[in-house]
């Protein structure tokens, strides 16, 4: 639906711009490099502590706090990120936008599931993801230049823009609460013993894995790329062009796992990636400066590794789980997302301080090429259960129609991992 993505678009934008400039406001601030990384790593760790209580949260508060808390607490701690540039100050706003974002980025990718059939997931996911990655696309690799060009407090004003989505997100939480009925606050649902939540934590750790060895090489290269690189346009262009290959990657995969199936498309990603952070450390190493085509290849190279590899994980979790443990594998799955690039901020910043970014970001890769046995792993299906159908009009296809697909259109049955042979082209 489009309140979904003006929801995360409008989220996304105040966490997006402060990604690389908070750290850069912590180095002016008087931090060193393992401390700027610290930035990071404390947001995503608030960040992977609070969705761990995102499906908890859904089941006895449902949508509308959760979105609406969520959007506050990402939105007002950046602004008053422009009252000191003290390290501890910065960390400790940052504890609260990772609460923030926490609480939407569960809610988001939970809602994905909610209001599309498994059917389309996979281009639903695509859609979704490209609604997710325009911020990424303008305002990550510009906000350095905002901050240095025309000042920070620009940066932080623009950092405010999820209280924007706030009224979006009161009529997505009334949408779901049609198309999701049995998820919503005060609905009982009984446990089945053929389907606890531990196995459905078994089978979720595999694509969380695959998806925190990916992350925690994109983490570093966002974190780091506006330091390691002397060029603010060289830095701006590179982290454009990893975004705008992640965004084209992530939405187009997504059809062509519907069609074809997830696993075809995931074992090649996982080495492409560590060959991807192998390039960046080469460009990176020569005492001259960076090699600029090269690394500008390597971004895009990691680009769509990171949002193919995004993809299919969401999918693959969706696909690993019934229908009552989405919320879980929602949650499940941004602590793979969020943990990696908070692990690859703290990592690399230390060892790069110890080392080099050039050996930093080799060990990065070798992370990344180390989960290729779990890629070539195939899970079985899902426990078998009784699928419940609601009335409503057929679905649409393509990318708008899919994010505005009428809520009551959701099909309540188990994923297929194979391919749909009805699927239209």
């Amino acid at each position: 639906m489009l309140p979904l993505a003006a929801v995360m678009c409008a989220g996304f934008s105040g966490y997006a711009v402060l990604l690389t400039v908070a750290p850069l406001w912590a180095v002016d601030g008087g931090a060193t490099t393992a401390g700027s990384g610290l930035v990071n790593g404390v947001l995503l760790l608030f960040t992977v502590l609070t969705q761990l209580l995102v499906p908890r949260a859904l089941r006895r508060l449902g949508w509308e706090p959760v979105l609406t808390i969520g959007l506050v607490l990402l939105g007002v701690p950046g602004v008053l990120l422009s009252l000191s540039d003290g390290l501890g100050v910065v960390l400790a706003l940052s504890a609260v936008r990772g609460v923030g974002f926490g609480l939407l980025t569960v809610t988001g990718s939970a809602a994905v599931a909610a209001l599309v059939s498994a059917e389309r997931r996979g281009e639903a996911i695509g859609a979704y993801g490209l609604a997710v990655a325009v911020p990424y696309l303008v305002l990550l690799p510009a906000g350095p230049w905002i901050a240095e060009s025309l000042g920070y407090w620009v940066a932080f004003a623009l950092s405010a823009l999820p209280l924007a989505g706030i009224p979006a997100a009161l009529r997505l939480a009334s949408a779901l609460r049609l198309s999701a009925p049995d998820l919503h606050p005060g609905t009982t649902t009984s446990a089945d013993p053929r389907d606890p939540e531990s196995v459905a934590y078994r089978r979720l750790l595999r694509p969380m894995l695959l998806l925190l060895a990916v992350t925690f090489a994109g983490g570093a290269v966002i974190t780091f790329t506006p330091q390691m690189v002397d060029s603010p346009s060289v830095a701006a262009g590179g982290l454009l062009l990893m975004g705008l290959s992640a965004a084209l990657s992530r939405w187009r995969i997504g059809v062509c796992a519907d069609r074809y199936g997830a696993q075809r498309f995931l074992v090649p990603l996982v080495p492409l990636t560590g060959v991807g952070m192998a390039l960046v450390s080469w460009s990176v190493a020569n005492s001259d400066g960076v090699r600029v085509g090269s690394f500008l290849v390597a971004m895009v190279l990691i680009g769509l590794c990171s949002g193919g590899l995004q993809n299919l994980t969401l999918l693959i979790s969706f696909t690993a789980v019934s229908r009552r443990h989405n919320n879980l594998a929602s949650a499940v799955w941004n602590v793979g997302f969020d943990a990696g690039t908070a692990l690859g901020s703290v990592a690399v910043g230390v060892i790069a301080e110890l080392t080099s970014f050039a050996t930093a970001f080799l060990f990065a890769g070798a992370i990344a090429v180390a989960t290729l046995p779990l890629a070539l792993q195939r899970a079985g299906p899902p426990p078998r259960h009784r699928p419940q159908r609601f009335p409503g009009p057929p679905e649409r296809s393509g990318l708008l129609t899919v994010m505005n697909a009428a809520p009551a259109a959701r099909s309540r049955s188990t994923i297929s991992t194979e391919p749909n042979p009805a699927e239209p082209d």
